[in-house]
């Protein structure tokens, strides 16, 4: 499968995302392996974020440029002064020169927001817990025969942990089905040989609420018939020519 996928779309290898796209519209999954899908959300932005200063907080500096815009805010003025031309052109101009420097901009309201939270995991002890491990993992191995590449975020001694931030704790039971956590927590217990699968969960809210949820087998068995799913997609769309144009979905309710 691997020289299939190389040839094909020049990437060897599938990931959680990739296998998540192929859940759905092929022609996503496709342009996805291309590198041709390019999704950008402050939500996505703020996650990798937190994700960084919450496993490798030595790398923030390199990667990141902190701009205090209050002071622009205030010059402007208004209801909204952040929706204003003005703004956004003085905004561009600082992310242009972030990039020039091979840095990405990020405000000091993330960038206080994310070491708040992470205080609050520190001060409930979840940083020495469900946290303590070897963290951001690569895998490249064989699962049935296809091949599989990417990080977890924290490795123990007899569990995996993977973080998420969201915006409430108690609605992250619906974001496991919706964004395919099941999927990853397949991946994961299966390549590294782990039953124990947990997510740390946190509000993006003050004051930040976390909490630990464990994976039950129900949720790692609905993991594994998504993966074989996808794979078949995958498989099928290899064998046949490669049309996405003509898949659709088919399905009741």
């Amino acid at each position: 499968m691997r020289d299939e996928l190389i040839k094909a779309v020049g990437k060897g290898h599938l990931s959680y995302s990739s296998i998540k796209y192929a859940l759905g519209d092929m022609r996503q999954w496709e342009m996805y392996m291309r590198g041709e899908l390019k999704r950008e959300s402050d939500a996505l932005a703020f996650g990798t974020l937190y994700d960084m200063m919450l496993f490798e907080p030595d790398k923030v500096l390199d990667v990141y440029y902190t701009v205090d815009d209050q002071e622009m805010v205030n010059d402007i003025g208004g209801r909204n002064p952040r929706l204003t031309k003005k703004y956004k052109e003085w905004r561009k101009e600082l992310e242009d020169a972030a990039q020039g420097s091979g840095k990405t901009l990020v405000s000091l309201d993330d960038m206080n927001k994310a070491k708040d939270m992470i205080a609050r995991l520190n001060a409930c002890g979840l940083l020495d817990t469900y946290l303590n491990g070897s963290y951001q993992v690569e895998f490249n191995e064989e699962l049935d025969g296809v091949p599989l590449k990417g990080f977890l975020d924290c490795l123990g001694d007899d569990f995996i942990t993977d973080s998420k931030s969201s915006r409430s704790v108690s609605k992250f039971k619906y974001d496991v089905s919706s964004w395919c956590y099941d999927v990853q927590a397949y991946i994961y217990t299966k390549v590294f040989g782990i039953d124990n699968f947990y997510w740390v969960v946190q509000e993006k809210t003050e004051p930040y609420y976390p909490a630990v949820v464990k994976c039950t087998e129900e949720t790692l068995l609905t993991g594994e018939m998504k993966f074989h799913e996808a794979v078949s997609n995958i498989k099928e769309w290899l064998a046949h020519g490669q049309k996405t144009e003509s898949h659709y979905a088919v399905f009741e309710v």
